[in-house]
């Protein structure tokens, strides 16, 4: 039987570009939540937490960034 679910590894990397996550412990709050286990293995190295960290950085949107009342839509 295969599974379709993404290694810890490949998770991580969609999550780092989803723009959802600000930061490593983000990601790893975000796999312990999907129920993903063995995180400090999977996500070992200097080399790997820097490269999603850089992925944090570069697509992260904050939720709140730039929302005011008046941008809000109005029904016609």
């Amino acid at each position: 039987m295969s599974s379709n679910r993404p290694t810890t590894l490949e998770r991580a990397y969609q999550l780092a570009r989803s723009g959802a996550c600000k930061s490593v412990s983000d990601i790893k709050q975000q796999l312990s939540a999907e129920g993903y286990d063995r995180l400090q293995d999977a996500l070992y190295g200097r080399t790997l937490t820097s490269d999603l960290r850089k992925l944090c950085q570069q697509h992260y949107v904050d939720p709140d960034a730039g929302v005011t009342p008046d941008d809000s839509v109005t029904p016609d």
